[in-house]
């Protein structure tokens, strides 16, 4: 009994006993809870592809409906990474996909009736973006209504104002460079040869770009006395990023290249992600969504914080619009509908929360390709729009779910 206590009455030295490093194995499985919403849902679009490539015998991943794919679904993955954003701020817009129907009215009454130069009128397209959200922004920002009224009020307003700018009537065609916007590919350049010379060039240079990212992250990590996975996990993770994309870079370039719309939405890729991850305002938005009092208290400008969210989804509502109307190479009263719920539904899909604080740009991006795959495929199997309507509201059920579940094992 006294050695007991002598024992458990031992001063502190200060010195842990030094832990062992952990296996390769426990790295992934930490990384996997860690992180289980984003991996989940890449691993659900890799599941849903192979599928699908089983069951359409291999029609799938052919080099021409992959560009199919992307250019498809091109203008709602442009919309998901705004309302990534929006939904990170506590946010919703119900209004987008009306704001994508009068962009489109206007660009083609500005390029069929006036003869206006497409470039211009695709900057003036933007700049009516813009001050759509700043409209709807101002009123839920300065004045305080909610989102989901102000942005339901705007869903109405801008539906109405496509209506009576086309008159009901569909207006067409647009001009050759404006209908590149979502129909184009970078031009062939080089001798010839039987892959896309261009479209390797830009595969081998994002491989590059995208490993030597990952060596400089890997090094900040050993800086920052922070423990990185180990070095052959490493090695892996660089092989299977690079096979990724040189696989994606072969079956585009067996093609027609690179869309012009995939270079559009990697910029946007990009520079929505270095914003979120590393400027001032991508932490004030995550911090407002997590918990907006106690963002005020640290300083956070909400209004202006908010107001700067919706003008920027306006103007990629606005440049969905236009690759939309350029998709379809004519403006209609109908175009945009429900586009609304595909981008919402790409967001909660790709890994935001309905409390706000929480997603990626590429979450968003990974979940509007799920619904992208599915649709494809579904339509490649001749599943009918009904049932595709069915199957697509349980992913979104099951995707939301499993936030709450993630969130109440966290908790516990």
């Amino acid at each position: 009994m006294t050695t007991s206590n002598a024992q458990t009455s031992q001063p502190d030295s200060g010195e842990r006993p030094p832990q062992s490093p952990r296996s390769a194995t426990q790295v992934l499985l930490t990384g996997l809870r860690t992180h289980m919403r984003q991996y989940g849902m890449l691993i659900a679009l890799a599941f849903l592809v192979v599928l699908f490539q089983i069951w359409t015998d291999g029609t799938l991943l052919l080099p021409n409906n992959v560009s199919n794919l992307i250019q498809q679904n091109g203008y709602i993955l442009i919309l998901a990474m705004g309302m990534m954003l929006v939904i990170i701020a506590g946010h919703i817009d119900l209004s987008v996909g009306s704001v994508v129907a009068f962009v489109g009215a206007i660009s083609a009454v500005m390029m069929v009736k006036h003869d206006m130069p497409w470039t211009a009128a695709l900057v003036v397209a933007l700049l009516i973006g813009a001050a759509a959200g700043a409209w709807q922004g101002f009123w839920i920002a300065y004045v305080g209504i909610p989102s989901f009224i102000v942005t339901l009020a705007g869903m109405l307003l801008f539906r109405g104002a496509t209506q009576i700018v086309l008159e009901g009537q569909s207006l067409a065609p647009f001009p050759k460079g404006f209908q590149n916007i979502a129909q184009g590919f970078i031009p062939e350049m080089g001798p010839y040869t039987q892959y896309h010379n261009p479209t390797l060039v830009i595969g081998l240079v994002v491989v590059v770009l995208l490993v030597w990212q990952e060596w400089r992250d890997r090094r900040r990590q050993v800086a920052y006395e922070l423990e990185p996975i180990p070095f052959r996990l490493w090695v892996l993770k660089c092989v299977a990023i690079a096979a990724a994309i040189v696989a994606f870079t072969l079956t585009l370039a067996s093609f027609r290249g690179v869309p012009v719309v995939l270079l559009i939405m990697c910029a946007l890729l990009i520079g929505l992600g270095y914003v979120m991850r590393n400027a001032v305002i991508g932490r004030h938005i995550y911090a407002l969504g997590g918990n907006k009092a106690a963002a005020k208290l640290s300083g956070v400008k909400d209004a202006r914080v908010t107001f700067l969210v919706f003008v920027n989804m306006g103007v990629l509502a606005a440049l969905a619009g236009c690759v939309y109307a350029a998709r379809l190479n004519a403006a209609t009263p109908q175009a945009g509908t429900m586009f609304e719920l595909e981008a919402i539904a790409a967001a909660f899909i790709g890994g935001a929360s309905m409390s706000g604080g929480v997603g990626t740009v590429l979450g968003a991006v990974i979940g509007g390709l799920v619904l992208g795959v599915l649709n494809n495929g579904m339509s490649l199997v001749g599943i009918g729009t009904d049932y595709q309507q069915v199957i697509k509201g349980l992913v979104l059920l099951a995707a939301v779910g499993f936030d709450v579940w993630n969130k109440r094992r966290v908790g516990s």
